[in-house]
Formats: C-alpha cells, sequence, structure tokens
C-alpha cells in the first residue's frame, strides 16, 4: 500500500470534515423550519396561489 503524503492526507480530512459539517448544519436549519399541516398549505395556496417557478434544487434528508 502506497504512503499518502501530509498534504493529500490533509485535503482528504478537510473535505471528509466540510461534508460532515455541510450536513450537520442543514439538519440543524431544518429543524428550526416550522412544520405547515395540509390545511395551512391549503390556506396558504388559496390565498396566494402555487409558486410559478420550481425549485433549481431541493434534498431530502432523515431528521
Amino acid at each position: 500500500m502506497p504512503a499518502v503524503g501530509h498534504e493529500e492526507l490533509r485535503t482528504i480530512i478537510k473535505e471528509s470534515v466540510k461534508e460532515a459539517l455541510e450536513e450537520e448544519l442543514l439538519k440543524l436549519r431544518l429543524m428550526f423550519f416550522p412544520e405547515v399541516s395540509d390545511k395551512e398549505m391549503r390556506e396558504i395556496v388559496s390565498c396566494y396561489g402555487k409558486p410559478e417557478k420550481k425549485s433549481v434544487y431541493s434534498e431530502a434528508i432523515s431528521v
């Protein structure tokens, strides 16, 4: 097995930590979004209509 250089190891660790932090931040952000019941959602749609644009990016995770 070839040895991994110092800089390569540093880059691998840095990327791994970055990915883990992004995942945890996403979970934290989702915790602060209030849940909307079906009734509330119908009221919102009746007052304001459906969104005109589709989202560019979405991600589903289980919390």
